[in-house]
C-alpha cells in the first residue's frame, strides 16, 4: 500500500495511512488488490477514525471482484467507481473469463500473431477528503499516476492543466482518463490489424485462408465494444450524480465549491468525449472489416464469373469446328470435297476462319477477357 497527502499546493509519499486527516487537500491511498483483500478490515477502522464513515460490505466485494465490468456506484458519504483498464502483458484471470480481449498485432512481415490484452478493474473508493484506489499487481496504470503527480509537484515540465488535484473526485477522474486515453492509442493497433486483413482480403494474387485469426480479431472488436459501453454507463452515471449534487443544493465545499464542480462536470464530459471516440472508432472498423469480407466475395464471384464466360466463349468457338470435322467423318460414300485432293485444306480453311471470326467476335464483345483487365 502507498499513501499520498495531496493537496493545492504539495504532494508528498506519507507511507502509511495517517492518524489524522492533514489540514488542508486530501489522502489518496492506493492498494494493491491483494493488499485491498488482507487489509480492508483494519482500513474501516482507519476509515472510521478518519472520516466516521466505512465501506458497505457490498462495495468492498466489489472492489475486491476482478470479474466485475466497469459501473458506478455512491451512498450519501462517498462514490464508488470501477473502471477496467487497458495493459498489454499477463493477466490476472484465465483467457476464457469475461473482460479478456484478444488481438493480433500486425508484424513488419508474416502473419499476425494473436496476444492478450488485460482489462483488470481498478476500483476508486471516492470520499470527501479520502480517495482509495484498488488496483491489479503490477499495474503500469498505478506507476503512471505517482509520476504525474509528482512531475506536477515539482513543477518539472509542467504543461497546462497539471495543477495539483484540489480533491479526491479531481484525481479519480485524471486515472480515469489516464486509463482512456490507453484505449485510444489502442486505436493505431487495431487499425492496422485490419488494413492487413483487408489487404489480403482484397488481393487478387492470394488465396484468403486465416478466416479463423479475422473471427478472432472481429471477436475482439465485439469484446472492447462491450468494455466501452459499459465504461460510458459508469461515467454518465458519475455524470447525473454531479449534476444531482448540483439540483439538490447540497454543500459543495468537499469538492471545492460551484467552481469545483464544474471541473470537475468538465473532466467527465471530457473522459466521456474520449469513449465516445473509442466506441466510434471501434464500430468504425467493424464496419470496413464486414465491408472487406463482402467486397472478397463479391470479388471472388466477379472471378469465377469471368472464368466461365472466358470457358463458354471457348466452348462456342469450338462447337462449329466439332460439327465439320463429325460431317467429314460420317460413314458415307459421296460427301462433297471427300474424294477432292484440296478438299482437307478446304475444311482446315473454313475451321480457321471460323475460329478466327468467332474469337475476334467474342473479344471485342468481351467474353474473352483481354491482357491486363
Amino acid at each position: 500500500m502507498r499513501a499520498f497527502a495531496v493537496s493545492a499546493q504539495d504532494a508528498r509519499e506519507i507511507g502509511a495511512v495517517p492518524e489524522q486527516l492533514p489540514s488542508g487537500g486530501f489522502v489518496w491511498l492506493a492498494y494493491t488488490r491483494r493488499e485491498f483483500e488482507l487489509g480492508h478490515a483494519e482500513l474501516q477502522t482507519q476509515l472510521l477514525r478518519l472520516c466516521g464513515v466505512q465501506l458497505v460490505d457490498l462495495h468492498v466485494s466489489d472492489l475486491l471482484n476482478n470479474q466485475l465490468p466497469s459501473h458506478y456506484d455512491y451512498t450519501s458519504q462517498y462514490d464508488v467507481l470501477v473502471f477496467r483498464r487497458l495493459a498489454q502483458g499477463q493477466s490476472e484471470r484465465d483467457v476464457s473469463q469475461p473482460g479478456a480481449v484478444l488481438t493480433q498485432p500486425v508484424k513488419r512481415s508474416g502473419p499476425p500473431v494473436l496476444r492478450r490484452i488485460d482489462t483488470s478493474p481498478v476500483g476508486f473508493a471516492v470520499l470527501d477528503r479520502v480517495l482509495i484506489t484498488v488496483h491489479p499487481a503490477s499495474c503500469s496504470v498505478l506507476d503512471q499516476a505517482i509520476a504525474r503527480l509528482l512531475l506536477a509537484h515539482t513543477g518539472a515540465g509542467r504543461m497546462p492543466g497539471a495543477a495539483l488535484p484540489a480533491h479526491p473526485a479531481d484525481w479519480a477522474l485524471r486515472i480515469v482518463n489516464q486509463m482512456v486515453d490507453g484505449y485510444l492509442d489502442l486505436r493505431r493497433e487495431l487499425t492496422r490489424q485490419l488494413d492487413h486483413w483487408q489487404a489480403e482480403l482484397l488481393s487478387p494474387s492470394t488465396r484468403f485462408n486465416n478466416w479463423a485469426s479475422l473471427l478472432d480479431a472481429r471477436m475482439a472488436l465485439h469484446q472492447l465494444d462491450d468494455i466501452c459501453e459499459d465504461q460510458r454507463s459508469a461515467v454518465q452515471d458519475w455524470i447525473e450524480n454531479l449534476n444531482a449534487w448540483e439540483a439538490s443544493g447540497e454543500d459543495l465545499s468537499s469538492v471545492g465549491g460551484q467552481r469545483g464542480l464544474e471541473l470537475l462536470k468538465v473532466r467527465s464530459r471530457d473522459v466521456l468525449e474520449h469513449i465516445e471516440r473509442v466506441v466510434h472508432h471501434v464500430r468504425r472498423l467493424e464496419q470496413n472489416a464486414e465491408t472487406a469480407v463482402q467486397m472478397h466475395f463479391s470479388a471472388q464471384s466477379n472471378r469465377t464469373n469471368d472464368t466461365m464466360r472466358t470457358l463458354t466463349a471457348l466452348t462456342a468457338i469450338f462447337l462449329p469446328l466439332n460439327l465439320i470435322a463429325g460431317i467429314f467423318g460420317m460413314n458415307f460414300e459421296f460427301i462433297p470435297l471427300l474424294h477432292q485432293k484440296e478438299g482437307f485444306w478446304w475444311a482446315i480453311a473454313s475451321m480457321a476462319f471460323i475460329s478466327v471470326a468467332l474469337g475476334l467476335l467474342f473479344w471485342r464483345k468481351r467474353y474473352i477477357a483481354r491482357s491486363g483487365r
